[in-house]
């Protein structure tokens, strides 16, 4: 059986969910993944009015969606990062409050907690987010990086998140980190050392995305078979890579969609991830939740590209075989038979 198709809801946050969840039915997407910013989805209301879940499930299904994740992407960057003006337009005003970095961190990490209960209340197993980082700015080593000012990223990982993955465990949801520059993980290696500052918790895993892996040079199926048990979510996200010979791979002062960028997102299918080889892996270590597609594509128009997508995926997609393809030819097993 297929795996269910969904579309994540963050880069269609201007639209109303019930505009979107029109659409998305028409696409031929069999569920959503759910933002925690717009109308899609707020922890906030989640928590203060117990009918809130019940009755955005039902609005979901009127036009036959259903749910397995919800993303907190926003507010898990602020719970680790090294708070300055720039998180102050997408957070809530709540989280932000007055601005005070040990608030802001205070208040993120509470939304944390109050989005597993909320996700508890959906019924949906998976919150996916970002923790951001508090030594992403040491990337490069000059000045020189003493290990133990990384060291102190990763003990501030672990006394941050251990309580929060403490409440998932709890709520019996687990929290999907999405493995991404910025973040206190972001390739196979930092990936582990994450796993090991949390002490392998039983809630933390990640939202597979490989995208993000591409373009810095990590293989996204070898990222897979490194994790097999912790792949929680998976998103569908492609990528072009584009040298130019000018423009250095670290390319973030030169915005999404300018010609000058050595690499962008793409459409589904319009970029050089390896989709096949993902599949491949996905069924190897049995992963059996949804695809959902995260899109983004700064040359095509959005609705063309979302529901090229969703056809996209389903052709791509394909259960792992339950016999060799050579069986016919085993004499052991035909004697058996």
């Amino acid at each position: 059986m297929s795996r269910p198709v969904t579309l994540f809801t963050g880069q269609w946050a201007d639209l109303p969910l019930a505009t979107l969840a029109e659409k998305a039915n028409a696409w031929g997407y069999d569920g959503l993944e759910l933002a925690c910013w717009g109308d899609h989805f707020e922890v906030d209301r989640a928590i203060a009015d117990l009918d809130y879940c019940d009755r955005k499930n039902v609005e979901l299904k009127k036009d036959g969606l259903n749910v397995w994740a919800i993303s907190n992407h926003l507010v898990g960057q602020a719970t680790l990062d090294i708070i300055d003006a720039r998180h102050q337009p997408i957070l809530p005003k709540d989280v932000w409050g007055d601005g005070s970095p040990a608030g802001v961190r205070e208040r993120a990490v509470q939304h944390m907690k109050d989005a597993a209960t909320a996700a508890h209340r959906l019924g949906i197993p998976v919150v996916n987010g970002f923790t951001g980082s508090s030594i992403w700015h040491l990337l490069y080593s000059f000045p020189p990086v003493p290990p133990a000012m990384v060291g102190a990223g990763f003990d501030l990982l672990h006394n941050v998140w251990m309580p929060i993955l403490d409440h998932f465990a709890d709520e019996g949801v687990g929290f999907a980190l999405e493995v991404h520059p910025t973040e206190i993980a972001y390739d196979c290696i930092t990936a582990e050392w994450a796993l090991d500052a949390l002490e392998h918790h039983e809630a933390f895993g990640f939202n597979f995305d490989p995208s993000h892996l591409l373009w810095q040079g990590v293989d996204p199926v070898t990222f897979i078979r490194t994790f097999p048990d912790r792949i929680f979510h998976v998103h569908m996200k492609d990528v072009k890579v584009k040298p130019n010979g000018r423009t250095s791979v670290l390319n973030n002062h030169i915005r999404f969609g300018v010609p000058a960028r050595p690499w962008d997102f793409a459409s589904l299918g319009h970029g050089d991830v390896d989709f096949d080889g993902i599949i491949r892996a996905l069924n190897d270590v049995g992963y059996a939740g949804p695809l959902s597609v995260e899109w983004e594509d700064s040359g095509m128009d959005r609705e063309h590209g979302t529901k090229e997508a969703c056809e996209y995926v389903r052709r791509v997609d394909f259960p792992s075989s339950a016999l060799a393809f050579d069986k016919a030819f085993d004499k052991a097993e035909q004697k058996k038979e």
